[in-house]
């Protein structure tokens, strides 16, 4: 007897191509195939889960509809586009999800045709549809561009700024509204698909031009009061008020899992021949159609490997807390002392650790969504009245709220605290998440304190240090990850600001690390001492105010000085070079040496082979202090 084929429908829809052959009647069990499909390649790489399984019937039905990838389809963030990846020709590598050398996590212009926009931040989707609907208008295209914004996205000021713009021109533009956890519009039903379909039909824009046409005849005051009254209709009916008033037509909200509903209304808006943008409104489960992700807290938002069955996540051997738990413990202690310790994230709570923070003190904890401009401005305004704000945000997402940073923050000099996590490669979430750029950034400011730990006790202090500092902005950057295992405090010490530490006493080569690779040199000492090189490793703990004692000493008494860290040129290493520069010291023949992150973007891996890639683990410290001395790098195992 043959075994039973469970993706017979599946196997039979590689690619958007193929799946337009299907019949509509097969759609359903192709969805349902899809979400089987998902949900075993999660469980066997880790990744997002639950928003992907909330747009499994909603990602068959638009690229059944539309002529994809003429038809320019855009996932907004890329955590929804997993089953968008099956269905357009990776199923075949579905399983290398987030793997070196395997498919990215999000959407990536140079893995598909059918990604026309990379997206991993969030937000992004209705600005670029628009520019793609303008560039088709001005090469006089009549293709489709579709953005897809969902999970959470529809929190972030760029959003608006988008849908305002596109409200006022005429470019054909079609923005689906993935609402699952948000709620704009619970009520879905019958009734509302039956709304839907008919606000979005040709006959009901026909009677609609005609009612416009017999209100251009009559008096104007009469004439406004029939235009509010039908825009109010619409707005109650479907919830679509305040789209319909920036400019956009609205239609919904329908059972984004109900493939009868979606398909006559996604028919309807591709066909649509007004100009100007139009808003579906979808309504979803995000972890839709697998138990354990629905009665989940996060709906199985981010998962690491798991047990099909029973949803059991993989846990890892027990070792050192995460960074990321140490800050909020740490911060805990903190706010145990000090009533105006407040805490600051956007929609980040548990990756930040402010989820604890927030059980602690439900009171002084604000998530503010999507919104970091927004929240860096808020910490601004707390400061202002004493409070003492810590916004927790990672690296890559404060990158986003620069100008007020500079502008709100620094220029004031108000004391807000930067949390910054997600120091340098984070894995496999990749080049879009690495904090690569926020020494630089942050540094370059004037009156700014800029940390990084070199290890979790270094954090705990850390945390102290910046909730003692009254007087200007701080900063203190920690990796992902576990710590090194050393003894925690109970409540941090405060440091002395612009003071480094010597963990290591040498006389040939000095390594002067800033931030988490300071286990990786204190690896590289002990192999370089077994080589009969005496070498000092010192922690720098701040980049600015730069601790040029510290660096004068370390410049005078050795032969080799080598910086250390997990950021882009223009950080520590361009401090440490412009002090030694300006103090004449490099004129004595020192040879110093930066290693910093490689001018390019590192893909997905492994935190320790992206590190090897970036050539900053301890055999590539070894060597570069080899090179200096005049022997060859290969002796140290890595290609010169």
């Amino acid at each position: 007897m043959s075994k039973p084929n469970h993706t017979s429908v599946l196997d039979r829809a590689a690619t958007p191509e193929d799946l337009r052959r299907l019949d509509v009647e097969e759609l359903r069990q192709l969805a349902d195939e899809l979400r089987a499909e998902l949900i075993d390649a999660v469980s066997i790489t880790g990744g997002h889960l639950g928003a992907g399984l909330g747009v499994v019937e909603l990602t068959v039905a638009l690229h059944y509809v539309f002529n994809t990838p003429a038809d320019r389809l855009i996932w907004d963030v890329g955590h929804q586009a997993y089953p968008h990846k099956i269905l357009t020709g990776r199923r075949d590598r579905i399983r290398t999800l987030r793997q070196g050398g395997g498919l990215s996590g999000f959407t990536k212009r140079s893995e598909s045709e059918y990604d026309p926009f990379g997206a991993a931040h969030s937000s992004t989707s209705i600005s670029a549809g628009l520019g793609m609907a303008v560039a088709r208008d001005f090469k006089g295209g009549h293709n489709n561009v579709i953005a897809v914004i969902g999970d959470g996205a529809m929190s972030a000021g760029m959003a608006y700024e988008a849908m305002n713009n596109a409200g006022s021109m005429r470019s054909r533009l079609i923005i689906v509204l993935n609402d699952n956890d948000m709620s704009i519009a619970p009520p879905v039903g019958a009734m509302s698909a039956y709304l839907s379909r008919l606000i979005s039909s040709n006959s009901y824009r026909s009677f609609r031009h005609l009612a416009k046409d017999v209100a251009k005849l009559l008096p104007k005051p009469m004439a406004r009061a029939a235009r509010r009254a039908e825009e109010y209709a619409r707005g109650l009916v479907a919830g679509g008020t305040l789209f319909e008033e920036m400019g956009l037509n609205y239609v919904g909200p329908i059972d984004g899992h109900n493939l009868d509903h979606l398909l006559p209304v996604l028919r309807n808006v591709r066909d649509w021949d007004e100009p100007g943008p139009v808003l579906v409104h979808v309504v979803t489960q995000k972890g839709r159609g697998y138990p354990p992700a629905e009665k989940s807290a996060d709906k199985y938002h981010g998962v690491v490997k798991f047990d099909v069955v029973t949803g059991a996540q993989a846990k890892g051997a027990a070792g050192a807390p995460s960074y990321t738990t140490v800050f909020a413990k740490a911060l805990i202690a903190e706010a145990a002392a000090d009533p105006t310790i407040v805490a600051i994230t956007g929609a980040m709570p548990s990756g930040t650790g402010l989820n604890l923070f927030a059980d602690k003190f439900p009171d002084r904890c604000f998530d503010v969504g999507i919104a970091e401009q927004h929240a860096v401005t808020f910490a601004a305004g707390l400061a202002t009245e004493g409070m003492k704000p810590f916004a927790a945000i990672y690296s890559t997402f404060l990158q986003r709220a620069y100008d007020q940073v500079v502008h709100d923050v620094a220029i004031q000099s108000l004391p807000v605290r930067f949390a910054i996590d997600r120091a340098g490669l984070v894995g496999a979430d990749g080049a879009t998440h690495a904090g690569s750029f926020d020494v630089t950034y942050l540094a370059t400011l004037p009156g700014f304190v800029v940390m990084a730990a070199g290890d979790e006790a270094e954090l705990v202090h850390m945390v102290a240090t910046a909730a003692a500092i009254s007087d200007r902005p701080s900063a203190f950057r920690f990796p992902r990850g576990e710590g090194m295992g050393v003894p925690l405090p109970e409540r941090g010490t405060v440091l002395e600001i612009g003071k480094g530490r010597i963990l290591r006493e040498g006389t040939k080569v000095a390594l002067l690390s800033f931030g988490a690779r300071l286990a990786e040199c204190l690896k590289a000492a002990d192999e370089l001492g077994a080589r009969g090189l005496s070498t000092t490793v010192a922690d720098a703990r701040f980049c600015k105010p730069l601790d040029e004692d510290m660096v004068r000493r370390l410049a005078g008494e050795h032969e080799v000085l080598i910086t250390i860290e997990e950021g882009a040129v223009g950080g520590f290493a361009s401090h440490v070079l412009q002090f030694l520069a300006t103090a004449g010291i490099l004129d004595t023949g020192l040879k110093i040496r930066p290693m910093i992150l490689p001018d390019r973007f590192i893909d997905h891996d492994s935190p320790v082979k992206q590190y090897d890639e970036a050539g900053l683990n301890a055999k590539h410290i070894v060597a570069t202090a080899l090179s200096a001395l005049g022997e060859p790098a290969a002796s140290a195992g890595v290609r010169a």
